[in-house]
């Protein structure tokens, strides 16, 4: 277990934990939550030992492997998949070993190497990596891609997959979710769910935490506090906890006064001041329970917009996507939209990564110039966009005050001031509202927080007084107060929302109406987001159990991520009714069946063979690895581990070389449909 008795540490001149307690049991699934700045990463940072305390006891079994996502941005040209399998390090190891023992030409040794490499896992490492990267939401053509091709968003999520790849006992992540969709976060879940060790997670996601964790270490006034429960559970648990002890500290004032009311009555009196001195030691002794003190919670509202135009905007025909390199044509992620949106209306946007709800919001907010068709304003239209990328909409050396002074001035310029403040003391008043206060105003934003970037967009938004707010995932880098605060005001704003966010609890607060972005369209989806959750969950169990069938793990973990996203649209029905065939068309038909059957034939005959080999292959490879696991000479077990790998590598072969027959198999019935 990990324990940490009266443990003192510092960051600096800054207390984090003062004499702080807290055992966690092995195969614990705990949240670790608390304010920003309250000392979170620091305790990650003393577990994983890259911190010391200053003070007290801490241990973690020496045995233990501990396993954590790298913070740093990887620069390198590996694959995803060799990047993600070089986390397992055990697997490494063993890889290193088996080639220096093989060049070494020691038999023994390469018995030795052999048996620890199959150990490791190292026949289906390549399928559990790749299973990995796509369930974060990778594609199949991005396999081998090089880790540098990607943007830093994508490159965390490898990181994210490394460190899942890596055998652990102890499992630390650190706001994993930040970078992750809807679909890959119901993944993690399912997955860390199974996880088997000790689990420690930092993460402002609210229904996240719920789902995957079963104790609550609660860092408050530099002390840990254990609940038993996940968060839901916590905060119950916690305001009960506050209630009676504000009651107690209310009653505990009142004997107190009552007391101090005696002493000074009775102090100067001959026959009363033995009793007086009575009641100033109990005083002195009473141990004294300290006051509620509220935290000062972030609150603040969007004011009411000044007009309401209906529709707020019309799309017609709509296409949405990129604008091509040197004159190529564009890419085309959305086409075919014609929708509105009305007033009032509180919309969520879901779809996989990659069906293009970005693009959507970006092309409605103006980011993007429509490939085809038009979106038509309502008459006054006001919008305020939040981007998914704080930086799109924010100067990385221009301060919190220049971005204000700069927003009034080009609103007062394009005639669009409707009262909002616009000399600097009434915009420093306002920044202060967002908690920018003193010399905070004139720091770079390139030097600030994801979270009070966030904040800062927030606050533009807000000043802005928009009717129609374009939200794209701005709960990233939010703690949990701040997402609370965000969910309020916008319950109370007036106008439309449209919303993409992978915060569950914040679609389920805000949002009465969902669109499905997917198949190059966008759709009304008719569900909630358990119903969502619920298929995302059911789609990936049946391309598990549809692929384990017709493939070996590597191509199994290739199907997975073929599985369709989102729902599949039904069939259609025939847009006419069959005619009557004439003889001469029976006739062609039966031609075309013929040909069929021939160009079909000794492709089918080829698959059956290769098939039954794989069968034979497979059935050796299995009676190998046994008899590996078995008592043997060593000059025996260098020649099992030679034969094993030949089988593996003529396993290899076989599936290519099945994939490659059942591609052309189909596409000769396509062709003869």
């Amino acid at each position: 277990m990990i324990q940490l008795r009266d443990i003192v540490l510092r960051r600096g001149t800054k207390v984090l934990l003062d004499h702080a307690s807290c055992t966690i049991n092995p195969g614990e699934s705990v949240g670790l939550v608390g304010r920003n700045g309250a000392g979170k990463s620091s305790l990650f940072r003393l577990l994983d030992g890259t911190l010391h305390e200053d003070s007290g006891d801490f241990s973690v079994p020496q045995h233990w492997r501990v396993a954590q996502v790298a913070q740093n941005m990887p620069e390198t040209d590996e694959s995803a998949t060799r990047f993600v399998l070089d986390g397992d390090t055990r697997l490494t190891e063993a890889e290193a070993e088996v080639a220096a023992a093989e060049a070494s030409g020691d038999g023994e040794r390469m018995a030795t190497a052999y048996m620890h490499a199959q150990d490791a896992g190292v026949h289906d490492a390549p399928a559990r990596a790749q299973a990995l990267i796509l369930g974060l939401g990778f594609k199949v053509d991005e396999l081998d891609r090089p880790v540098n091709s990607f943007s830093g968003g994508w490159r965390m999520r490898l990181q994210l997959a490394r460190a899942l790849m890596c055998p652990s006992d102890l499992l630390l992540l650190d706001e994993p979710t930040n970078h992750l969709d809807l679909d890959a976060l119901v993944w993690l879940e399912a997955w860390l769910k199974r996880y088997e060790g000790t689990l420690l997670v930092i993460s402002h996601d609210r229904e996240f935490l719920d789902a995957i964790t079963q104790v609550t270490v609660h860092i408050e006034r530099s002390t840990l506090h254990r609940y038993g429960g996940n968060y839901s559970r916590f905060e119950e648990m916690r305001a009960e906890q506050l209630s009676q002890q504000q009651a107690a500290f209310e009653r505990q004032q009142e004997k107190m006064a009552h007391l101090q009311r005696f002493i000074d009555r009775f102090k100067a009196k001959a026959t009363k001041a033995k009793q007086a001195q009575s009641r100033v030691k109990a005083l002195e002794r009473m141990e004294k329970i300290a006051p509620v003190l509220a935290d000062a919670e972030f609150q603040f509202e969007f004011a009411e917009p000044q007009n309401l135009p209906n529709p707020m905007l019309a799309i017609t025909g709509g296409e949405f996507g990129y604008p091509g390199a040197d004159g190529a044509a564009p890419t085309v992620i959305v086409r075919n939209v014609t929708r509105s949106v009305m007033a009032g209306q509180r919309i969520g946007i879901l779809g996989a990564n990659g069906q293009g709800k970005s693009t959507l919001v970006k092309s409605i907010a103006g980011d993007l110039q429509a490939v085809a068709g038009e979106i038509t304003p309502g008459k006054g239209l006001r919008i305020g966009y939040f981007a998914q990328q704080e930086l799109d909409v924010l100067h990385a050396d221009d301060t919190p005050l220049t971005h204000m002074i700069r927003l009034a001035r080009e609103s007062d310029k394009a005639g669009t001031l409707v009262g909002q403040p616009t000399r600097e003391l009434d915009l420093r008043t306002f920044l202060g509202s967002f908690q920018f206060t003193g010399e905070q105003v004139n720091q770079a934003v390139g030097s600030m927080s994801g979270g009070e970037k966030a904040r800062l967009v927030l606050c533009m938004l807000v000043w802005q007084r928009p009717n129609l707010l374009l939200l794209d995932e701005p709960t990233n880098h939010l703690d949990l107060a701040t997402r609370e605060a965000l969910a309020v005001a916008l319950n109370e704003f007036e106008g439309t929302v449209m919303l993409v966010s992978h915060d569950r609890a914040l679609l389920r607060s805000v949002c009465d109406e969902f669109w499905l972005v997917s198949r190059g369209g966008i759709a009304p989806f008719d569900g909630d987001l358990d119903d969502y959750q619920r298929y995302l969950l059911d789609v990936a169990k049946q391309a598990r159990e549809g692929a384990s069938k017709k493939q070996q793990a590597p191509v199994t973990a290739t199907a997975i991520s073929q599985a369709p996203s989102e729902p599949a649209a039904a069939s259609p029905d025939p847009a006419e009714p069959a005619q009557k065939r004439t003889a001469q068309q029976k006739k062609e038909d039966a031609q075309r069946r013929q040909q069929l059957a021939e160009k079909l034939k000794p492709l089918k005959k080829a698959l059956a063979a290769c098939e039954k080999e794989m069968e034979t292959l497979a059935t050796e490879k299995t009676g190998i690895e046994a008899k590996l696991c078995e008592p043997a000479s060593p000059a025996d077990i260098a020649d099992m581990g030679k034969r094993l790998k030949q089988v593996q590598d003529k396993l290899d072969t076989n599936e290519a070389q099945w994939l490659e027959l059942t591609d052309a198999i189909e596409a000769a019935q396509s062709g003869g449909d």
